[in-house]
């Protein structure tokens, strides 16, 4: 639906978006008619990401072809499923002299950034961001990197719990927590954590039942490599798990576990999380929270209060964006290769 959705979207808005942006004129101009043009880049490379295989693939497609560009899919090869039908479905209809689906793992990627492109566009991790990245360079291609990261939730004093923890849960345990703008941390004072905490718990029977592993709407972990790095996370930290946690290598199953006690240099903060794990930190006020996000340069906050608007005007946080009130309810992922993928003529 998302993926239809956008599609009429570039068919409806396609002839706005081309059209000609009229410029202000100067003094040595003032006789011409000075516009910015927008016009195709060339040849682009999408590499898709294993959590969500057909969107992280098909969304940024429909913005290249709006644009006019040659594109190369290069789909995750961890989802194979997903993989194998987007290699079946666009070479029956596209045509197979502009748009191409390349197969395989990360030698195969390894290969494709070796050439040149006029755009990249990759979603994942940020250790494999930095060698896309690395291999741009190399031909000054420019790059569209959407990369994890830590995503905090502040939950100030004043905030309605039960909502707060219904949206956080809600957001946390999507696809078991595979997905880049899930909660990460909650930030909260030790005056509600309890409270916080036990409404989380609810939240979640409520979402799956007592037991989410025979829950239909619970997602086991992508493969046994994330399930073994997010136990071990389990295992290193010194935090205090206040869920009955139970796991299933077989099953590559992981309930939702909260943590309590985190400290900032805990193995549970040291890297996204990706998981169905969410540690609890406690702070004195919102000052303390807001601080704490900055240093961890966070890139995706929530917060819960009465009072946020004026605390994001106050502070300037300086994040890329700024989910309000509501977990992924307000993402959306638009046309932005479009906007990427095409380069602009004065004339």
């Amino acid at each position: 639906m998302v993926v239809l959705a956008d599609i009429i979207e570039a068919i409806r808005d396609f002839h706005k978006w081309t059209a000609p942006q009229y410029v202000a004129k100067g003094m040595a101009n003032m006789m011409d008619d000075c516009y910015m043009k927008p016009d195709l880049l060339g040849v682009g490379l999408i590499i898709g990401a294993w959590n969500y295989p057909f969107h992280l693939v098909m969304l940024p497609l429909v913005g290249a072809i709006a644009a006019g560009n040659a594109i190369i899919v290069k789909p995750s090869e961890l989802s194979i499923n997903t993989s194998n039908l987007v290699y079946d479905l666009i070479p029956k209809y596209l045509d197979n002299d502009f748009y191409a689906v390349v197969t395989g793992g990360a030698d195969v990627a390894q290969c494709l950034l070796k050439e040149r492109f006029d755009h990249i566009f990759y979603t994942g991790s940020t250790h494999v961001g930095k060698i896309v990245m690395k291999a741009a360079a190399e031909h000054l291609t420019p790059v569209m990197l959407e990369l994890g990261g830590k995503s905090p939730v502040i939950v100030a004093d004043d905030a309605n719990i039960e909502v707060a923890a219904r949206r956080i849960m809600w957001g946390k345990l999507t696809n078991a927590g595979q997905i880049c703008i899930a909660p990460d941390y909650v930030l909260c004072s030790e005056s509600i954590r309890d409270r916080f905490v036990d409404s989380c718990k609810k939240a979640a029977e409520q979402f799956y039942g007592k037991d989410p592993s025979k829950s239909p709407d619970y997602a086991c972990i992508i493969n046994t490599r994330h399930f073994k790095r997010i136990t071990g996370l389990m295992e290193a930290t010194k935090a205090t798990c206040v869920s009955k946690v139970v796991t299933d290598e077989d099953q590559r199953y992981i309930s939702p576990a909260l943590y309590v006690g985190v400290t900032e240099d805990d193995p549970l903060m040291k890297e996204e999380i990706f998981g169905p794990l969410l540690p609890v930190l406690t702070v004195s006020s919102i000052d303390e929270a807001v601080q704490f996000t900055m240093r961890e340069r966070s890139r995706c906050l929530s917060m819960y209060s009465p009072k946020t608007a004026r605390l994001f005007i106050t502070y300037q946080v300086a994040l890329a964006a700024a989910l309000l009130f509501k977990i992924l309810s307000s993402f959306k992922l638009e046309l932005i290769l479009f906007h990427l993928a095409v380069s602009v003529t004065v004339v």
